[in-house]
């Protein structure tokens, strides 16, 4: 119920914007974040932000990518900026919602997106 744009192929130090958004309707949506994944390695969060817009993020990216969300439209997105090669991972969009008041909340995936940073 979550899907995931904006992957791609970029140069060191390009940008790239990532969306995310629920293509069903919920009846609230908590906490939403971004994680990512390399070959070989356990999935790995990236950030996170509140419903209240408070973000937390991983040391690899402070200062490079700007997680920010649309409570209207149940979306996040992340804006990464300057990116390294070690950025590459397959990019998997996070929210924790109810999908009724009486149900949840359960924790959604999106299906993921590649992103690819190389010269």
């Amino acid at each position: 119920q979550l899907v995931e744009s904006g992957g791609g192929l970029v140069q060191p130090g390009g940008s790239l914007r990532l969306s995310c958004a629920a293509s069903g309707t919920f009846f609230s949506v908590a906490g939403m974040a971004w994680y990512r994944q390399v070959p070989g390695k356990q999935r790995g969060l990236v950030e996170t932000i509140t419903s209240g817009h408070n973000t937390n993020y991983a040391d690899s990216v402070k200062g490079r990518f700007t997680i920010s969300r649309d409570n209207a439209k149940n979306a996040v997105y992340l804006q990464m900026n300057s990116l390294k090669p070690e950025d590459t991972a397959v990019y998997y969009c996070n929210a924790q919602a109810r999908p009724t008041s009486w149900a949840g909340p359960f924790n959604y995936w999106g299906q993921g997106t590649q992103v690819t940073v190389s010269s």
